[in-house]
């Protein structure tokens, strides 16, 4: 079952070395996300009715969920960026 949280297909498919190339760019933009929510304040525990240490500590895994379903969702454009320039990296150093 899935929870309809699906990332939009690349342009043309890709296999071998740009599949993981562009895995670890959506991973970047994942984890960019998280710290920016957490730095936004998204989860911070109330003080007047909080779940205490608990919720402070799952807080971050929250965060990070979220962020996978933003990038999922077409993100802010950073994992493309980041997957041109790691692909760009790449066909440099294979010169």
């Amino acid at each position: 079952m899935t929870d309809g949280v699906t990332a939009p297909p690349p342009l043309q498919r890709e296999s071998g070395r740009l599949a993981v190339l562009r895995q670890k760019a959506t991973e970047l933009e994942s984890v960019f996300l998280a710290e920016m929510l957490g730095e936004a304040g998204l989860g911070e525990v109330s003080t007047g009715f909080g779940g205490g240490i608990g919720e402070e500590q799952f807080a971050s895994f929250l965060r990070q969920e979220q962020a996978r379903a933003i990038v999922a969702h077409g993100g802010i454009g950073l994992s493309e960026s980041l997957f041109r320039a790691l692909v760009k990296e790449e066909a440099r150093n294979d010169s």
